[in-house]
């Protein structure tokens, strides 16, 4: 695949600026870290060539110098939130983010619950966190926030808060997804921090918007469509431009806090802000890692018919709003693109259309899937008695990559054995093979079979390739294709009239 981001540029530029940043915060920063420091799969689609675990490695180059707090904010536990990249919530990904950061050389043994008022679910998590040797800080929420900065900046604000020992000069402040009072903990800190004569400083750590690309441009907008949800628009920073004469941008929400910000931040130092914009405040070098804007561009694009589709199937399911997709829509029609600007989905809707002149599918219900091989060549597949739309097409790709005929990959008698423990023990109400039960039984047959086991091999060439659905994936196909790391788009139509597709 083409490639548009040159790491090792972005890892040199991303570490001089932070080490440029804590030498003019008097050895001590506290470093918000926006977005994913982990796993960036946004940033990996939309800048092609980019190690989504690119910025952790900045960190890995600094680790002697770095303490980390996770905040997860305690709504988010009570009410599951689930990070949509893992299928895991949020609570459960900081665990996952602890070990993350182990694997990479950082200890992480401090957590904050922000917001806390006692719900049933934070406080079960915090047993669980001590239970593992984990340090848990309860920030409840700031008293005065957001109007009074005198009482938000005093011992009934900030200083209610515990303060969180750290012994190195920067201090990572990360969490599971946005929300999560990184912002907060951060001020807290620097609070008891100039209480006690140590002048530490903040900075924000975060990828998109780009600041010095065009407002206009495919990845700034592919980040407005990232935020749907929660209505981030990119914006001009105004104050950038009266301090200074230079177009940066910005989003909607940092520009609105930036006078609140301002006016905490002169109250904690008792000095002028040295910031003179929320663009000031950041740290994102990651402009300077593009080495191919038109690559990059295609990319973005690309994301934004993605999001379109990913907020109009959470519509259906009822876990997004019809705001959310209107407002996805809108952002692509923006862009001058539709839903058929993504090859994949035409040649799917193709498929479907051959299927049901066929009358191929499982009791009349057909459905199709296409994926983009990194040639560029499109393959497609169907339902049938045996097999999911996913698995059929997953296995005419591996066919296609690997030049083999059309031949059973699968032995016919591992194929009969798992749909009969389906219908006659598991008592399942589907009995076709989903795409993860079909990765399973591929690698059986490689062992006996020298096809299966070529197919088998090609398998990690079809990462990063384009997918699209007829029909939202049941959780069996939904597993399947996120562990092959396929960036997926579906229709938002349920595959089955039934309330319950467990697939």
């Amino acid at each position: 695949m083409k490639i548009g981001f040159d790491n090792d540029k972005y890892l040199k530029e991303q570490t001089r600026c932070i080490l440029q940043r804590l030498q003019s915060n008097n050895g001590k920063l506290y470093l918000e870290c926006g977005g994913k420091l982990l796993y960036d799969y946004h940033a990996s689609r939309v800048l092609p060539g980019f190690d989504p675990n690119v910025k952790m490695r900045v960190f890995q180059s600094l680790k002697d110098q770095i303490d980390v707090i996770i905040c997860i904010y305690a709504g988010d536990i009570e009410h599951r939130k689930i990070r949509s990249d893992f299928g895991i919530t949020y609570d459960t990904d900081v665990f996952k983010m602890i070990d993350d950061f182990a694997q990479w050389g950082l200890k992480c043994n401090k957590v904050v619950i922000t917001r806390f008022d006692f719900q049933q679910g934070a406080v079960h998590f915090k047993k669980l966190l001590e239970q593992r040797g984990i340090t848990v800080y309860l920030h409840k929420a700031t008293q005065g926030y957001p109007n009074d900065v005198d009482l938000i900046v005093s011992d009934e604000g900030y200083g209610a808060n515990p303060y969180i020992k750290t012994t190195r000069p920067v201090v990572l402040v990360t969490a599971p997804g946005p929300g999560s009072g990184k912002l907060a903990t951060c001020l807290s800190q620097m609070y008891h921090d100039w209480r006690q004569g140590s002048h530490s400083g903040y900075a924000k750590f975060e990828t998109f918007p780009v600041w010095n690309l065009s407002i206009d441009h495919p990845v700034n907008i592919a980040y407005e469509s990232a935020t749907a949800d929660i209505g981030d628009k990119n914006l001009i920073d105004h104050f950038h431009l009266a301090a200074y004469g230079k177009i940066a941008v910005n989003y909607s929400r940092d520009l609105e806090a930036y006078p609140l910000l301002k006016r905490i931040m002169e109250k904690i130092t008792g000095q002028s802000c040295v910031y003179k914009s929320p663009t000031d405040m950041g740290v994102n070098c990651c402009a300077f890692g593009i080495i191919d804007d038109a690559v990059i561009q295609d990319a973005a694009k690309q994301e934004i018919i993605r999001r379109y589709f990913h907020s109009a199937c959470d519509f259906i399911q009822g876990i997004g709003s019809s705001e959310t997709e209107q407002r996805s829509l809108e952002i692509m029609q923006r862009s001058n693109l539709t839903e058929l600007d993504r090859p994949v989905v035409p040649a799917a809707r193709e498929a479907l259309k051959r299927g049901i002149e066929h009358n191929k599918g499982i009791d009349g219900i057909v459905c199709a899937a296409a994926i983009q091989l990194p040639d560029g060549r499109i393959v497609t597949g169907c339902n049938s008695a045996l097999m999911h739309a996913s698995t059929s097409m997953i296995l005419n790709a591996l066919k296609t990559l690997a030049s083999i005929g059309d031949i059973d990959l699968i032995s016919p008698s591992v194929v009969k054995s798992v749909t009969s423990v389906k219908r006659d023990i598991l008592l399942s109400r589907g009995v076709s093979i989903n795409l993860d039960e079909m990765l399973i039984c591929l690698a059986v047959s490689a062992a006996s079979n020298s096809n299966a086991a070529k197919a088998l091999s090609m398998l990690p060439s079809l990462k990063g390739s384009e997918v699209h659905l007829t029909h939202i994936p049941s959780s069996g196909d939904g597993t399947g294709l996120r562990k092959l790391g396929l960036y997926v788009t579906s229709d938002p139509r349920f595959p089955t009239s039934n309330f319950y597709n467990p697939g």
